[in-house]
């Protein structure tokens, strides 16, 4: 065994233990009330807020919670293909609010044309639209509107 190779299998090992040490640490309920744990990046992120309503039918809303439990392979390969680090949405009534991290030089409707075109995002936007308050054929950059953000913490 080479040196190199020592090293690289000792920083594996250090990297392992260092992550698990961290998971035990952070290990914790995610909730409403008790929040909701943030990835950290090693690379320049930005933001991007949206939000869209769905139709304000509890059962519709259930269902559609559910879907999102149990999101297709190819969409969320889809979400990953073209550069989205994070996503999130969270549920109010029937408010949804999205929050997607990208690295810093993402440029958002280059990316979602992108996404919009790759195996079943299209299927699967249609397949949304019966819960959400947009038209059948929007895409999802069409279907999230963003939000304007009005305070910082300085």
């Amino acid at each position: 065994m080479t040196l190199n190779t020592t090293l690289i299998i000792a920083v594996c090992i250090a990297l392992t233990y260092c992550k698990t040490k961290t998971d035990k640490r952070l290990n914790m309920e995610e909730s409403p009330q008790k929040g909701y744990l943030q990835k950290a990046f090693e690379v320049p992120v930005k933001r991007y807020c949206m939000t869209m309503e769905l139709e304000n039918d509890p059962q519709l809303i259930e269902e559609y919670k559910e879907w999102h439990t149990k999101v297709w392979p190819e969409v969320l390969e889809g979400i990953k293909k073209v550069g989205i680090l994070d996503h999130e949405i969270y549920l109010h009534e029937n408010k949804l609010f999205m929050i997607v991290v990208t690295p810093a030089d993402f440029d958002f409707e280059t990316q979602m044309s992108k996404l919009a075109k790759l195996p079943r995002q299209a299927e699967w936007e249609e397949f949304m639209s019966k819960f959400q308050v947009t038209s059948p054929d929007a895409s999802s950059a069409e279907k999230w509107v963003k939000m304007e953000r009005i305070f910082k913490l300085q």
